[in-house]
């Protein structure tokens, strides 16, 4: 070969090489195809809940070949908008937030709509600005099933306490709203108080315990998440499941684990790991261009230790 054909042969070699590199820009997934890139903002990664929604999502990022980058807000509203802002100038494809708070979400999802990029919003809503989509489970109905599972356990009379969520979030609007709508058919049980525990374990240890303290003569308590239910177990020591009925929100593996030992009297499970799911499902909808429901719930289950067991892993 002479001179001149070995150099055009190697600027042909260098041509394709530098034409494939082109093409796979980003990445590719084993098919040589380029991944679709998502940017899940979640509220926390400290609570048994989110981690089981996180592994849902990764799970089916990874069984459709996108790239799933998640970032934990550690229940910091602010932090979260951040994310939300990095995400939208990194122009990922379709981003998931489950709001720290409904509120504050608001505007930095509102500018990932205006830079073209569908937001979906996991478990809980958005306020002040329009998602393609919210995944969520039936918050309401669940709150309304907790109601009339505790009244049954209560043969419908009774005081109880009322542990809430994070104030500001949806998911603690609605099951409060359900619950109260349900427990209004038994005028016969009293909520003696009700007060916040932030979804969190230890607070809602801390909160059961200053309560029990002006309500000794409790008979129930309702708790709009497993943790908080944990927590009130916790404080109230030997009465739990037997004096006192407890009903908690999620189905944890904890939670669940409190239903088989009969501390814990039900629970109303939700779907976590299904949620992460048609979240990533339909944010890579979304990112083909294709059209989604507004509104996908999930289904909830009332769990107690008669089925207890087809719930735990």
């Amino acid at each position: 070969m002479s001179k001149r054909s070995s150099t055009s042969a190697a600027m042909i070699v260098a041509a394709l090489a530098l034409t494939s590199t082109a093409c796979g820009s980003g990445s590719a997934d084993s098919g040589g195809k380029e991944s679709v890139k998502l940017g899940l903002a979640i509220s926390t990664l400290n609570n048994p809940f989110f981690v089981e929604m996180k592994k849902g999502a990764e799970s089916e990022a990874k069984a459709e070949g996108a790239q799933l980058n998640v970032q934990d807000a550690q229940d910091d509203a602010s932090q979260q908008a951040n994310q939300v802002q990095n995400f939208t100038s990194q122009n990922v494809k379709s981003i998931i937030i489950n709001p720290v708070d409904s509120d504050a979400a608001g505007p930095s999802v509102k500018a990932a709509g205006n830079a073209d990029i569908p937001v979906v919003a996991a478990d809980r809503g958005v306020n002040g600005a329009k998602v393609k989509t919210t995944v969520a489970s039936d918050n309401v109905e669940g709150g309304k099933l907790a109601a009339k599972a505790l009244a049954e356990q209560l043969d419908g009379k009774g005081s109880i306490l009322v542990l809430r969520g994070i104030s500001g979030t949806s998911a603690s609007r609605e099951r409060g709203k359900g619950f109260e709508e349900g427990i209004k058919k038994y005028p016969g049980i009293k909520i003696a108080a009700k007060q916040p525990a932030n979804f969190d374990r230890a607070k809602g240890l801390d909160v059961t315990t200053n309560l029990l303290q002006s309500n000794p003569d409790i008979t129930g308590v309702f708790a709009e998440n497993d943790e908080m239910a944990l927590g009130a177990i916790k404080a109230l020591g030997s009465r739990a499941g037997k004096s006192v009925k407890v009903v908690g929100f999620d189905g944890t593996p904890d939670g669940l684990k409190a239903v088989e030992k009969g501390t814990m009297t039900v629970t109303v499970a939700q779907q976590p790991d299904e949620l992460g799911k048609m979240a990533v499902r339909n944010a890579l909808r979304l990112a083909k261009g294709d059209s989604v429901d507004e509104v996908i719930k999930v289904p909830v289950k009332v769990v107690d230790e008669k089925n207890v067991d087809q719930f735990s892993s």
